[in-house]
C-alpha cells in the first residue's frame, strides 16, 4: 500500500531531511512506484507537486528535495496503486477549498465502504461506492447531498470528499478545534463501522497553515504480512543527530535548529534508525499544531485561544463554550481534598510531605497541589507528556512509567530503594484504566510508611440496577463508546474495603467533561489509609 509523510512545526522549517529518505521508498528502497505528491502550506495558500512517475526517479522530486521551502505544515504521499489507474488524477494529496480554507488529504489503506467492487457479487452491496458515478459515494454524517466529488478513481479521494461533505453539512459557522476534532472522530468511526476487520484507514488531513489531523486504523491486506499504520515523533531541544533509514545520511540538528524550533513528524514507517518513534493506537485521532500532538478537548481549546485555530474570511467563527471545553478536574479535586481534610481553600499551608501525581500529563494537576506539598513527584507513561510536565517546573521529580515506578528511587550510592508518600492523587487517570485493583495495590504500598490520603476522579456508570447486587460475571467496569472506562459504585467501594481505605468524602453527580454535547458525570473521591492500617 501507499506511504505517508507529514510534518507540523512550531516555526517555519524545511522538510528536506525527512523527504530525502521518504522519496527513496518511492521505487528504490520500497515498492511504492506509482506516483507521488506533496502539499506545502504557505500562509493561506498551499503549494502542491504531483507526478505519476516513481518518486525515487522523478526530476520534480529531485528539485523539491534540494529546494529549502520552509513551512509550518506539509504532507507527502508515495503511491502503490490498489484502487484506480496509475495516472495523475489518482495521485495524493488531494486538495479542496471549503470555508475559504485549503484542505489537503493523503491516505494509506483500503476502505471497503468506499471501495470500487471487484466482482459482480459486490455490485449489489449498497454500502460500497460502485464506481459508476460519483453520486454513488456513501453520504456521511448529516449530509443529504454531495457538493464535493472525486476526480479520480480511488477510494481515498472518495473518502476525502465524503468527509468534507459531512463537515460542510454540519456546520454553518467555522468550528473551533475541539468541536472539529469531535466531528472528525465521529466520521472516522462511521467510516470504519461495519467493516472493522477489513478496513485499513490511515490518513493525514490538513486544514490550513497551522493544523493537521492524523488518524490510524491499521492492518494488513489479505495475504500480506506488511503492516500499515502510522508513527510519529517530536523533535525539540535539546536536539541531537538523526540518521535516515533509507539512505546513508545524517544531520546534527543541534547545529541547525534553535531553541524555538519544534517539529512533529508523522510517517507510515519510521524514517530514522536512532530516534524513538511512537506508533498510533488503533482508532487514535491526533491533532498536530505548533509541533505537538493533541487529543483532549481542553488542550485543543488552549491551542484555539493561542490563535492557532481555523482562519476564514468566508464564514463567521464559532464560539468556544467555556464550560464544555474547560478542564476543571484538578481544581475541583483540590477543593474536594481541602474540604475532606478540613483545610481552607486558598490556604498556603503545606499539609503533605511527599506526594505523587499519577498520570500527571502536562502538569495542570500538579500546579493545583504544588503549594500544599513539600516534595512532588509526577508520573506519566508518555515521554512527551512527562517532558511538558518537566517544563512546567512544578514537580521535584518526573518519572516516565507507571504507578509502580513511583515507589522506587535511587539513594546517594545509586542503590534502588522503596520510597513513601503521604498523599497520592490521580486527575482523569482512572477512565483510561479498566481494572483499578493493581493501582489500589500500588497506592497502598506507597502509603504504607505512615498512612495517608488518596484522591481521584472517576467516571461512574449510569445504571438503574441495584448496584449492590453483584453478579459473578460483572467486572465492575465497562468500555464506553468514547473509548474511556466507566466504573461502578460498588466496585470502587469494594476496592476501598479490600485495601483498607476509609472514605472521607465522595462528591457524585459532578460534571467532569462533555461528550457529543452531553454531560459526563462522575465522582471526586478522597480516601484515607489510617496509620493503623498502614503498618
Amino acid at each position: 500500500m501507499c506511504q505517508l509523510l507529514g510534518m507540523n512545526c512550531a516555526s517555519p522549517t524545511d522538510f528536506n531531511f525527512s523527504f530525502k529518505g521518504f522519496k527513496c521508498r518511492g521505487g528504490e528502497t520500497d515498492v511504492h512506484a506509482h506516483g507521488w505528491g506533496l502539499a506545502i502550506y504557505e500562509g493561506r495558500g498551499v503549494r502542491t507537486f504531483h507526478d505519476p512517475l516513481p518518486c525515487a526517479a522523478s526530476p520534480i522530486a529531485d528539485m523539491v528535495s534540494s529546494y529549502p521551502i520552509k513551512t509550518l505544515n506539509m504532507m507527502a504521499h508515495i503511491r502503490y496503486a490498489t484502487q484506480g489507474a496509475v495516472s495523475l488524477e489518482n495521485v495524493h494529496p488531494f486538495t479542496r477549498e471549503m470555508w475559504g480554507i485549503q484542505w489537503t488529504f493523503a491516505h494509506n489503506g483500503e476502505v471497503p465502504k468506499f471501495t470500487v467492487p471487484r466482482n459482480p457479487q459486490e455490485e449489489n452491496n449498497s454500502n460500497n461506492f460502485c464506481g459508476g458515478t460519483t453520486t454513488d459515494i456513501p453520504l456521511l454524517g448529516k449530509c443529504m447531498k454531495a457538493v464535493y466529488h472525486p476526480v479520480g478513481d480511488t477510494d481515498s479521494e472518495a473518502v476525502f470528499c465524503a468527509m468534507l461533505n459531512a463537515l460542510r453539512a454540519e456546520f454553518t459557522t467555522l468550528p473551533t478545534l475541539p468541536v472539529l476534532y469531535e466531528a472528525i472522530q465521529r466520521l472516522c468511526c462511521e467510516i470504519v463501522r461495519g467493516h472493522e476487520e477489513k478496513t485499513i484507514f490511515n490518513f493525514l488531513l490538513g486544514c490550513g497553515q497551522f493544523t493537521m489531523f492524523a488518524f490510524s486504523w491499521p492492518g494488513s491486506r489479505d495475504g500480506s504480512k506488511v503492516w500499515n499504520g502510522l508513527h510519529y515523533l517530536v523533535r525539540w531541544p535539546p536536539f541531537s543527530t538523526a540518521v535516515l533509514k533509507d539512505v546513508d545520511y545524517a544531520v546534527d540538528f543541534s547545529k541547525t535548529n534553535t531553541a524555538n524550533d519544534r517539529v512533529a513528524i508523522i510517517a507510515t514507517k519510521p524514517l530514522t534508525t536512532n530516534e524513538n518513534w511512537k506508533e498510533f493506537k488503533k482508532g487514535e485521532l491526533l491533532m498536530f499544531s505548533n509541533g505537538l500532538p493533541y487529543s483532549k478537548p481542553y488542550e485543543l481549546c488552549q491551542v484555539e485561544r493561542c490563535g492557532r485555530g481555523l482562519s476564514s474570511r468566508a464564514i463567521p467563527r464559532g464560539e468556544i463554550c467555556p464550560i464544555k471545553f474547560s478542564y476543571n478536574i484538578p481544581k475541583l479535586l483540590r477543593e474536594t481534598v481541602c474540604q475532606a481534610l478540613g483545610h481552607e481553600e486558598g490556604d498556603q499551608k503545606v499539609w503533605a510531605e511527599r506526594a505523587v501525581d499519577l498520570g500527571c500529563g502536562s502538569g495542570q494537576s500538579g500546579a493545583q497541589f504544588r503549594q500544599c506539598v513539600k516534595h512532588l513527584t509526577g508520573v506519566d507513561l508518555s515521554p512527551e507528556m512527562a517532558e511538558e510536565a518537566r517544563e512546567s517546573s512544578c514537580y521535584d521529580r518526573i518519572i516516565v512509567g507507571d504507578a509502580e515506578c513511583a515507589l522506587h528511587e535511587n539513594n546517594q550510592n545509586g542503590q534502588e530503594g522503596r520510597t513513601w508518600y503521604d498523599f497520592i492523587f490521580a486527575c482523569d487517570l482512572f477512565p483510561y484504566v479498566e481494572d483499578l485493583q493493581p493501582i489500589f495495590r500500588t497506592v497502598r504500598k506507597g502509603l504504607e510508611g505512615k498512612g495517608g490520603t488518596l484522591a481521584f476522579s472517576v467516571e461512574l456508570l449510569d445504571e438503574s440496577l441495584n448496584e449492590s447486587n453483584e453478579e459473578v460475571a460483572d467486572p465492575g467496569f465497562v468500555m464506553q463508546s468514547c473509548a474511556r472506562f466507566a466504573h461502578k459504585r460498588w466496585y470502587i467501594s469494594q476496592l476501598c474495603k479490600e485495601f483498607g481505605f476509609h472514605e472521607l468524602l465522595r462528591k457524585e453527580s459532578t460534571v467532569l467533561r462533555q461528550h457529543c454535547g452531553k454531560d459526563v458525570l462522575g465522582a471526586l473521591v478522597v480516601l484515607e489509609l489510617p496509620p493503623s492500617e498502614a503498618v
